[in-house]
């Protein structure tokens, strides 16, 4: 998304794009992508290493006119003081888009002819019985019982508002689209493993085998399909 960013201001004259992360490996891959995409063109790329759960953020932050926070803040501890500190950021007259929630992406056939039909959709409850069980371990957790767009409102945003995109890359699928579907499988199976069936985990494993007749990735029926949602609010000018 930042590449996207950089690209955009370079059609508009130019800008800034400032990258922050709380790992350092990714934060300088990610800089030096977005910094080939700038290059030649009049956007300035810096970064700046910060944990997003800070109450600090916005003292090591520069004030912005878009933060863009995707599938981070429902990773933190404490979501609504993560989203007053990320309010914080903005400059006035900013906005603060959080991209959370949307629709499950499905990737597989409903029957792939091995293991039981319906093997997506319990890879999906499973992800989400191991996302509450991650939620609860974490120290100081706290609740929020509310939705995206009320805690954009608590954190004194206002003109609130959100809407959906489309991700849709139907079958036959390119090569890129069907190592996508591999690393969801695996992904989703990894993280819920606990809470799979032997018999699911033993299909698992040979959809990620490439020498099993039954590779996922050999595939020419999987396919792509999903809904994002971006929540926005702005900070009074």
């Amino acid at each position: 998304m930042s590449a996207a960013f950089a690209r955009a201001l370079a059609a508009r004259g130019g800008g800034r794009v400032v990258l922050s992360d709380a790992v350092a490996e990714l934060l300088d891959a990610a800089t030096a992508h977005v910094r080939d995409v700038a290059v030649g063109t009049p956007v300035v790329v810096d970064s700046v290493r910060a944990d997003a759960s800070s109450d600090r953020l916005a003292d090591l932050l520069p004030a912005a006119d878009l933060v863009w926070a995707s599938r981070v803040v429902h990773h933190l501890p404490d979501q609504q003081r993560a989203i007053d500190e990320l309010a914080r950021v903005l400059a006035p007259g900013g906005w603060l888009a959080l991209r959370e929630g949307g629709l499950a992406t499905r990737c597989l056939p409903w029957d792939l002819g091995i293991g039981e039909p319906g093997l997506g959709d319990r890879l999906t409850a499973a992800r989400d019985r191991w996302f509450v069980g991650m939620r609860a371990g974490m120290p100081g957790v706290k609740s929020l019982p509310v939705g995206w767009n009320k805690a954009l409102e608590a954190a004194g945003l206002t003109d609130v508002f959100s809407f959906s995109y489309v991700i849709d890359h139907p079958a036959p699928a390119s090569e890129e689209v069907r190592q996508s579907v591999v690393d969801w499988v695996a992904w989703l199976a990894k993280a819920g493993e606990d809470q799979l069936s032997d018999s699911d985990r033993k299909t698992v494993a040979r959809l990620l085998d490439p020498a099993d007749e039954a590779y996922v990735g050999a595939r020419d029926d999987v396919f792509v399909l999903g809904a994002s949602t971006v929540h926005l609010g702005q900070r009074p000018a």
